[in-house]
């Protein structure tokens, strides 16, 4: 196994380790109602109604329907269980550590300073709030679907990879219907 791979992979380890623990918190009271535990469409699952719904509504001051769709895949494989929808959030956010690692080391070529990085975002207190509200989601999965846009246009400037351009516009408008503030990418 390669030294960077190496890397990712620990930095996924620790990531999962550190944040394991919010697997076994409950439902908060502040927007996860909203989100969640007192919304009947979410609850539902990925039923057309809830589909349609996802992508029509302003609830929660927001319209972000990956988001929602993602809550309500959530319901349909764990029903209200909530240390499982936690750590849907918690792949989500080692997800994000491996893959800002993979593309600061694409970017820039030098491991160390790159794993430096990575291992400060993934493990700095800041992002808690994101890994164990389940009504924050939207944050982690915005992430995701950002580091995917970043990656491709990556390989679009360094490849002139037309695929490459269309993908980063793809995952860029994804991580957009996951949270709007995504526009600032």
């Amino acid at each position: 196994m390669s030294r960077s791979r190496l890397l990712a992979l620990l930095l996924v380890l620790i990531t999962l380790a550190a944040y394991l623990p919010v697997t076994r918190f409950q439902f908060l009271t502040y927007d996860d109602d909203e989100y969640v535990t007192q919304n009947p469409f979410v609850q539902a699952g990925l039923t057309p109604a809830s589909m349609v719904w996802a992508f029509t509504t302003g609830r929660a001051s927001n319209w972000h329907p990956v988001t929602w769709l993602s809550h309500m895949l959530d319901c349909e494989l764990f029903g209200l269980n909530a240390g499982a929808q936690h750590f849907v959030n918690v792949i989500f956010h080692a997800a994000n550590a491996a893959l800002f690692f993979g593309l600061l080391l694409r970017l820039t070529k030098r491991i160390w300073p790159s794993a430096f990085v990575a291992a400060l975002f993934a493990w700095h207190p800041l992002h808690v709030e994101s890994v164990a509200w389940i009504a924050e989601r939207k944050d982690v999965l915005s992430t995701f679907f950002a580091l995917l846009a970043l990656w491709h246009y990556a390989s679009y400037v360094q490849r002139k990879s037309r695929c490459g351009y269309w993908l980063a516009l793809f995952f860029f408008a994804i991580g957009l219907m996951a949270k709007p503030m995504l526009v600032t990418l």
